[in-house]
């Protein structure tokens, strides 16, 4: 069984309150402040501020929610044990981002910093993007996208939602958009290779490779996987930097159709948003900028009563 935990701040258990309010079940169990059982998932929030998600749905779930900033700074990152001086070498880096917002895509990125690009990569601004705002890589992304060789997809919500309904998890998703992305980059810089790969991990490694083994090609030579990547090598950070940056475009655009700008996540001020847009806009509309799936679908519909 599937066990997912993370580390939110209170404001993030409100919301995760809220979303699943209507499956609230009854948990007397020590530290316990919020239980919801859905037919897959079952969900835990403690006074500590972690959030456990079990069950086969429980990827899904969690994928909602996303890394918490504070987990990366109170923990140790986990996956593959990385090579020495890991962080001087040749790297194509992959992240994602997207995946616990109601509107917008999911983007994937993936990019390849040579050993002799690292310092200028490092000069153009990059670092942990989950430490820059959005207007920070807004700026620094164009000058990123000219010095290095990069792929950045982009699943808009019509296909996610067709995805959706067949079936697939985020985590099939995302694990097939990585895979394209970094087949996209290894073409771009052939016959040169990169000493690593490494995927900033969503997914335990057999259950990545697992997603995407009808593929007919696989990308699998020294590839590692390991979360809060975007700390180990500039090459994922560029990357988290590059997918942010295609999500906002998006956003951007998705924000021209509805006529003003969406909020991002999946809180509350959504639900709102997504009620006003199906009055006023129709129902296709909103499934067309949303993932229809969330719990706020069913929040909004309920406001439209």
């Amino acid at each position: 069984m599937t066990n997912i935990v993370l580390l939110l701040t209170n404001e993030q258990v409100q919301e995760v309150k809220n979303a699943y309010v209507k499956n609230q079940v009854s948990r007397n169990a020590p530290g316990v402040v919020f239980a919801a059982k859905l037919a897959d998932t079952s969900i835990t929030a403690y006074k500590s501020g972690k959030v456990m998600f079990q069950g086969g749905g429980a990827e899904r779930e969690a994928a909602r929610w996303g890394i918490a900033t504070t987990t990366a700074k109170t923990s140790a990152a986990k996956g593959d044990k990385l090579p020495e001086s890991f962080a001087t070498m040749s790297v194509i880096g992959s992240d994602e981002t997207g995946t616990g917002d109601y509107f917008g895509p999911i983007t994937v990125a993936a990019v390849y910093v040579p050993a002799d690009k690292i310092p200028l990569v490092q000069e153009l601004g990059v670092k942990d993007s989950k430490m820059l705002t959005d207007d920070y890589m807004r700026k620094i992304a164009p000058d990123l996208m000219k010095v290095c060789t990069y792929s950045i997809l982009t699943l808009r919500n019509d296909k996610y939602n067709a995805l959706q309904t067949k079936g697939y998890s985020q985590g099939k998703m995302k694990a097939l958009l990585h895979n394209q992305a970094l087949k996209h980059v290894l073409n771009k810089i052939a016959p040169e290779q990169p000493q690593y790969i490494l995927i900033d991990q969503f997914a335990e490694r057999d259950t990545y490779y697992r997603h995407i083994q009808k593929e007919k090609e696989i990308v699998r030579d020294n590839v590692l996987f390991s979360t809060k990547a975007e700390n180990l090598h500039v090459a994922v950070a560029t990357a988290s930097i590059l997918a942010r940056y295609a999500f906002l475009k998006e956003m951007d655009r998705l924000s021209e159709l509805v006529g003003f700008t969406l909020q991002k996540g999946a809180s509350s001020k959504v639900d709102v948003m997504a009620a006003k847009i199906w009055k006023t806009k129709g129902e296709d509309v909103l499934r067309s900028i949303s993932k229809w799936h969330f719990a706020n679908t069913e929040k909004a519909r309920k406001m439209m009563k």
